[in-house]
């Protein structure tokens, strides 16, 4: 058996057998899904080019079609399994410090906004992120990253939001923009300058945002910072009568919206809606007049299950979302304030049990429709034109992997088609 390069350049791979290979090929994007909806295909093999697949199909006949000379093949232990690399679509990655004593606080019975007017939350965290200076910042993001791609994450959005300044926004996104120069893993730049207001700012909320729009977002276009836009619309944050007009010059200038929508009252899917946002992101608060205007709409909805477990409080309602015909994502919304955790397979799982979501509902939550929250295309399947992202896990069956609620981990993880984990040596 060779055994896999973890840092081959090679531009020909056949990687294989896999005793169940995972495709999510046809699959909708949005509506229920059920398990036997799903295509997988036993001792398969997967054949890449320049970091692209290029066929999939029986490993045995893969194998006498190759030139060897020309193809580098990469045999797998047996009862390996393989899925989509995951896409975990929301998180704050990007940050200093932690805020273990509002954990505390909420678990003594403080609330969130409690929290947050007594100088925890999110402004805690925006005063240890400022004092830190970008190498120390690019240091922990990119610790962090190392341990989302050992849980077979391949694509990771981080987002900007604890400068809540020009400067330190701008700081943050060029330690993002660094670190994703430094690592296999894809990150995703989001800048969230509109995720609460700034204590320290002399003015209003709308001339903050105004602010933002006319300083802020002109250099993020020059320096090629982020096409991507968030803003958190609730009572602690920012109102829709607030934000609209942000949001529609925002896109006016480019770029793509998402927003943290629902989380504690409704209004913010509505808003979502509206702008045209990719995604609206959290939901938790949404009733059944706002899940089926999701449904209607282009907008995807993106559960955040960490943020329910954080918090103590119910979860995105996702089972209602998918029967209503809504495209539900799921994303760790990893935080050091509501959502400390970070484990996708994990809190996916967990969703899938409390929510009763069909495993082929969850993996898609953190596969293809996870990508579409990005606005991303070309990766969450495993057919031929999407990128060569790979999570391999060792099991007798796929179903053990949501069984085992992120307890089973990936023993090798494949980025654009080469390892960027070997756990088989």
């Amino acid at each position: 058996m060779m055994e896999p390069d973890t840092n081959s350049n090679t531009a020909s791979v056949l990687i294989g057998p896999f005793a169940q290979l995972v495709t999510m090929d046809t699959l909708p994007l949005k509506g229920s899904l059920s398990d036997g909806q799903l295509t997988v295909m036993e001792d398969a093999g997967i054949l890449i080019e320049g970091g692209t697949i290029v066929e999939t199909g029986p490993f045995d006949r893969l194998v006498k079609e190759v030139h060897s000379d020309k193809v580098r093949t990469v045999e797998l232990p047996a009862h390996s399994i393989g899925l989509p690399g995951f896409v975990d679509a929301h998180t704050h990655s990007c940050f200093a410090g932690s805020r273990a004593q509002d954990y505390a606080l909420r678990n003594s019975g403080s609330s969130y906004l409690e929290i947050a007017q007594a100088g925890g939350g999110i402004w805690d965290t925006v005063e240890q992120t400022r004092k830190a200076d970008p190498e120390f910042l690019e240091s922990l993001l990119l610790e962090r990253i190392q341990g989302f791609m050992q849980s077979g994450i391949t694509t990771l959005e981080v987002k900007s939001g604890y400068g809540l300044s020009i400067s330190e926004e701008l700081k943050m996104l060029r330690v993002i923009r660094s670190a994703a120069e430094k690592t296999a893993m894809d990150l995703i730049p989001t800048c969230l300058a509109a995720h609460t207001f700034p204590r320290d700012f002399k003015g209003k909320p709308a001339d903050y945002l105004e602010i933002i729009v006319k300083e802020l977002l002109p250099i993020l276009i020059g320096e090629r910072l982020t096409t991507r836009l968030d803003a958190f619309v609730e009572q602690s944050a920012f109102s829709p009568e607030e934000i609209i007009p942000y949001l529609r010059a925002g896109k006016e200038m480019g770029f793509d919206l998402t927003l943290h929508a629902d989380q504690f009252s409704a209004g913010g899917s509505d808003v979502a809606i509206s702008c045209g946002a990719i995604s609206a992101d959290h939901l938790e608060a949404s009733g059944p007049k706002e899940i089926q205007a999701l449904a209607n709409s282009e907008v995807i909805a993106t559960a955040l299950p960490g943020a329910s477990l954080g918090l103590g409080c119910g979860f995105t309602p996702a089972r209602a979302l998918l029967d209503a015909g809504a495209c539900l994502a799921i994303a760790s919304d990893y935080n050091p304030g509501s959502a400390p955790m970070g484990d996708l397979l994990t809190q996916a799982s967990i969703l899938g049990a409390f929510e009763k979501l069909s495993n082929a509902e969850v993996l898609a939550g953190i596969t293809f429709r996870a990508a579409a929250a990005l606005g991303l295309s070309d990766r969450g399947r495993l057919v031929p034109g999407q990128k060569a992202d790979i999570a391999i896990f060792h099991a007798k069956h796929y179903n053990e992997i949501p069984y085992h609620q992120g307890k089973l981990r990936p023993s090798q993880v494949v980025k654009n088609g080469n390892f960027i984990l070997n756990q088989t040596r």
